[in-house]
């Protein structure tokens, strides 16, 4: 049995239309800040594709209005399930941007747990695009993705990863952490014991400069038992996983 249902996000970004566009309308700016490897087609019945973990979930643009608005939508299946997402891209002065974002569509039998992951989900990947638009605009970026099924619970996962930082399990935004690498970085988005974003200020080289030619952003999510078997954000049917994954992606941002 199917069941409808609607998120709606708004985020105030420090960048311009056109630099909001190039972030959500193609395949390096979505890299950028989202999850996977994205594919977007440049016009109105073209690609909007999504590969992650070795699975791609194929989905068409319905709607292109260049530094405006971006629409997409997947495929129904046999049940009738589909998701759908439309962007808003509204410039304010001062040089900011209100990106708006509604996500509809059904969703199957456990609904509520796809929802309440697909809700916990959204608020790092805008806050990380949001990070992406004030330090590293327009730079290529390369994504590593890294999954490992049966990890732990929540709290065990969130302790190895807050101790590996040199942080305690109650860090918060703004707080310094250091890499296993050597890397200085800084919290961007601690969302306890769920996800958490880190943003280095070092260039490739290990240097620290005040404008790095490269910079790496990391996010760490668990989720609970309940909420493996979900589908991400955005996507209509990511592959099903043993409980307690510990996912980390890092984005290598180069001049």
């Amino acid at each position: 049995m199917t069941h409808p249902f609607e998120l709606r996000q708004e985020i105030e970004l420090i960048a311009t239309p056109e630099q909001v566009w190039q972030a959500i309308a193609t395949g390096p700016g979505m890299d950028s800040w989202f999850m996977g490897r994205s594919e977007l087609g440049a016009a109105e019945g073209g690609p909007a594709n999504l590969t992650m973990l070795g699975h791609t979930d194929e989905a068409t643009i319905t709607a292109y209005e260049p530094g405006e608005r971006i629409a997409t939508r997947t495929p129904e299946s046999e049940d009738g399930r589909f998701l759908a997402i439309e962007y808003l891209i509204e410039g304010r002065g001062g040089g900011t941007t209100v990106l708006r974002l509604v996500q509809h569509g059904m969703l199957g039998d456990d609904w509520e747990t796809e929802f309440e992951a697909m809700k916990a989900g959204w608020p790092i990947y805008l806050e990380t695009l949001k990070q992406y638009l004030l330090h590293f605009a327009g730079r290529t970026p390369s994504v590593t993705t890294a999954f490992r099924p049966g990890a732990g619970g929540p709290d065990t996962i969130w302790k190895i990863v807050t101790g590996s930082l040199g942080v305690t399990p109650e860090v918060t935004e703004g707080d310094a952490v250091r890499l296993p690498d050597g890397s200085a970085g800084v919290v961007y988005y601690a969302n306890l014991p769920v996800s958490l974003g880190v943003r280095t200020g070092e260039a490739c080289t290990g240097s620290s400069t005040p404008a790095p030619t490269a910079a790496t952003s990391s996010s760490w999510a668990t989720r609970t038992s309940r909420a493996a078997t979900s589908r991400p954000p955005g996507t209509p049917g990511s592959p099903s996983t043993s409980a307690d994954p510990l996912a980390r992606r890092a984005v290598t941002w180069r001049a």
